[in-house]
């Protein structure tokens, strides 16, 4: 099955989004808006999740409704930025498990490193989103992915709140079958791999360091 990427246009999104934009956001309204754009992306990346009929009895009555059919989820942040979009989807999802994953990019290699991997021991039996705000070269968000499929995963997306095209580029081309979720996809790299116009760096406009 071939990825897709689901550019997620809705007004709420994209009004939320323009704030992170601005650079005079602060950092408390900028992190509570990455949780904020992380849960209404969650909303749309879970849209396919399985449902059952269960039999509840209401005040007034007996009758047969929908509920969630016991599919597993697991969220991924990458470290650090990653860790901002956790809250947003715990709040939608508290049953998900959080594993974590830590990359650094070498500097002689420019290659990912993986320096920090932890996930739940049922990983491979779950549904996994992976987490990272920006999609810019795409070489940790393809490190991370392969690392997941290392642990026997199969169902994988990955969300974003800004790409670049070559990042979602390099996806698809390492990882044909992982859909992406992004709140918009910009214009370019510049030559220091931000995404132009994005945001900055989003791990230090969440929490506070320069």
């Amino acid at each position: 099955m071939e990825g897709k990427v689901h550019v997620l246009d809705h007004p709420l999104l994209q009004h939320k989004l323009t704030i992170l934009r601005n650079k005079d956001t602060g950092v408390k309204e900028f992190r509570e808006i990455v949780s904020e754009i992380a849960m209404l992306e969650c909303y749309e990346a879970t849209r396919d999740l399985p449902l059952e009929e269960v039999r509840v009895e209401t005040p007034i009555a007996p009758g047969t409704f929908k509920a969630l059919s016991g599919k597993k989820l697991a969220i991924v942040p990458i470290l650090r930025a990653g860790l901002g979009m956790v809250d947003g989807i715990l709040n939608l999802i508290p049953s998900a498990k959080v594993g974590h994953i830590g990359l650094y990019r070498d500097p002689e290699t420019h290659l990912p490193v993986e320096y920090y991997c932890k996930m739940p021991s049922d990983i491979s039996e779950r549904d996994v989103i992976i987490l990272d705000p920006m999609l810019a070269t795409g070489g940790s968000a393809s490190a991370a992915i392969t690392f997941i499929k290392g642990y026997g995963c199969r169902h994988i997306k990955l969300m974003n709140i800004i790409a670049a095209p070559e990042g979602i580029a390099c996806i698809q081309k390492d990882h044909p079958d992982v859909d992406i979720y992004v709140a918009a996809v910009d214009e370019k790299l510049n030559e220091h791999a931000y995404i132009v116009p994005g945001l900055g760096d989003a791990g230090d406009r969440i929490f506070g360091t320069k």
